[in-house]
């Protein structure tokens, strides 16, 4: 196990609450998508790269954030981005306590975030 991943672990455990259950899921989520991803611990929180920043995941006091740094470039027919709408680059997903979880969606969402970020 990276020191990344232990970091990620740390954190989940901190949170003790629906964030840390949500983010574990989510991760487990982004590891199924592509598993070639690498999970690394960049500016305090999960980060998932290849070749490039893919995805970020982090907890705040009122939800999860999935920030996907290439976001406005991808495809989103499920509609799943919800914040950061006008950002150049990035898009993101907050999940509030009870929020509805497309996985199916979402992991074509990291598919396409991941060739992206590949150049693939």
């Amino acid at each position: 196990m990276t020191e990344a991943s232990k970091l990620i672990d740390q954190r989940i455990a901190e949170l003790g609450d629906w964030r840390g259950e949500l983010m574990a899921r989510l991760r487990v989520i982004i590891n199924q998508a592509d598993p070639r991803l690498n999970e690394e611990w960049k500016w305090g929180t999960a980060v998932w790269t290849s070749k490039g920043n893919v995805v970020g995941m982090g907890a705040f006091k009122e939800g999860v954030k999935l920030n996907f740094f290439k976001g406005a470039s991808l495809p989103d027919p499920q509609r799943l981005f919800n914040a950061g709408l006008d950002a150049k680059a990035s898009r993101a997903i907050d999940f509030a306590e009870g929020s509805p979880l497309n996985e199916k969606a979402l992991r074509d969402l990291v598919r396409a975030a991941a060739a992206a970020s590949a150049g693939r």
